[in-house]
């Protein structure tokens, strides 16, 4: 079953969707995480206590993407090219397990800096 959770940076709150992969589960049931962000171009990450497999790995995203990057256990943002992109696509350093996307305005993630505080959480609404 697909969750709906919030990202929170500051004060501005995103809707996104976990979908129903082993690695979103594992990320649903550690929520509420909260992290400090890092940022690599149009990509915002952060470590997270999951620890999983790269399992169906993709190494090109969409935008809206949220993933999973084993090598880091990193949650991952994808809102736009990243220094590995290639022309359009959004590539990630390494390949990553996509476990749900951003349903909310991704422009929010335009502004956010490294050091920023994330949380996520299931969706109150």
């Amino acid at each position: 079953m697909s969750q709906n959770i919030s990202i929170r940076i500051g004060d501005v709150v995103v809707s996104a969707l976990l979908n129903d992969s082993p690695t979103a589960l594992a990320i649903r049931n550690a929520l509420p995480i909260e992290a400090r962000a890092s940022t690599w171009g149009d990509e915002i990450y952060f470590t997270i206590p999951v620890d999983q497999p790269v399992d169906r790995g993709v190494e090109v995203v969409d935008l809206g993407d949220l993933a999973y990057w084993p090598p880091g256990k990193a949650f991952c943002i994808f809102f736009g090219p990243t220094p590995m992109s290639r022309g359009d696509e959004i590539r990630p350093a390494s390949a990553v397990n996509v476990v749900g996307r951003v349903v909310g305005d991704l422009d929010h993630f335009r502004t956010v800096r490294s050091g920023a505080r994330i949380v996520l959480d299931v969706a109150t609404e």
